[in-house]
């Protein structure tokens, strides 16, 4: 039989030793918090400086697709691949992939495309920060126009019409069926200097290293024009500061959205393994390789899993 001086020590210890696994296992359930921070109007403004100054349809479907990273990367290795098909052919191939109307569109303009995969970072950022501060975004782009409207770079020419509504600054193609893309370097077109997004890659043949803005050779509407995700189709609401297709707003139903996280591009290219067709676009449970925003060239090859949907909505 225990006595009561043992039991009582007996079940001391129990409990030292049950409060001591708790102690123990609580961390495992604890998860870091996420940061919900805004970006500053000045971020923002380093944020679009690189697209800006595009015309106003571009600029929706840049915004739009940025919000898809994992598609754009697919995308543009798609198009890279098939550098021999062109016009109709090229049009038709892309209506059938399973992407977001916004990616499809840019594939009329692969230079852009191609800009959006190699500044992978940038992109992600850019989309991430168009889903949670849509209107500081579209203001960022304004103040921007402005800026560089105000140092003498920003005017119409034979490639471009600049116009003013309110207290907006519109920019359209000169001609109904053929966009120019301008070209100019971001960080210096808009007067006083901005300090490069982090691992910035200035594109070949998309940017130049002069104050001003340059144009190069017109990009065709053409076949593009002809779907649902063409040309036609986008612009941006400046009274309301959204992005449009077909006149209604745009609205991302990529679930990628995971703050200051980036891609590494290599995964990403194989993503289209996991493609499902569907009436909403696609899903993918493809493992991507993601890190806090920083230099493209530092990926960190952890290999964090996100399941993303494609399909842009209206409402």
């Amino acid at each position: 039989m225990f006595t009561k001086p043992l039991l009582a020590a007996m079940l001391s210890s129990s409990l030292i030793l049950t409060n001591s696994a708790i102690g123990f296992a609580a961390p495992e359930t604890q998860q870091a918090p996420v940061s919900n921070a805004k970006q500053t109007p000045e971020q923002l403004q380093q944020l679009v400086a690189p697209v800006a100054l595009y015309p106003d349809e571009l600029v929706a479907e840049v915004l739009a697709a940025a919000t898809y990273p994992a598609q754009v990367v697919v995308a543009d290795r798609w198009l890279q691949d098939r550098k021999n098909i062109q016009g109709k052919q090229l049009a038709d191939e892309v209506n059938k992939q399973p992407w977001d109307s916004s990616v499809k569109a840019l594939t009329e303009f692969p230079s852009v495309l191609a800009n959006m995969d190699r500044n992978l970072s940038w992109t992600s950022s850019l989309g991430d920060a168009y889903v949670s501060q849509q209107q500081d975004v579209m203001n960022a782009v304004q103040a921007m126009r402005q800026r560089a409207k105000q140092s003498g770079n920003l005017n119409s020419n034979s490639q471009q019409k600049v116009a003013s509504q309110g207290n907006s600054i519109i920019i359209e193609p000169a001609a109904s069926e053929v966009v120019y893309v301008p070209t100019y370097d971001p960080w210096v077109v808009y007067g006083a200097p901005v300090a490069a997004w982090p691992g910035w890659y200035s594109y070949p043949g998309l940017y130049v290293e002069t104050p001003g803005i340059s144009f190069g050779i017109g990009f065709g509407i053409g076949f593009f024009g002809g779907f649902g995700w063409g040309w036609h189709h986008w612009g941006c609401d400046w009274g309301h500061r959204s992005v449009l297709i077909d006149h209604r707003t745009y609205v991302s139903h990529n679930t990628f959205i995971n703050r200051n996280r980036i891609y590494n591009r290599n995964a990403l290219s194989h993503a289209h393994a996991g493609f499902n067709h569907g009436s909403h676009g696609f899903v993918t449970h493809a493992r991507f390789s993601g890190m806090r925003a920083g230099p493209v060239h530092s990926f960190n090859h952890a290999g964090a899993a996100h399941g993303f949907h494609g399909g842009g909505g209206r409402r």
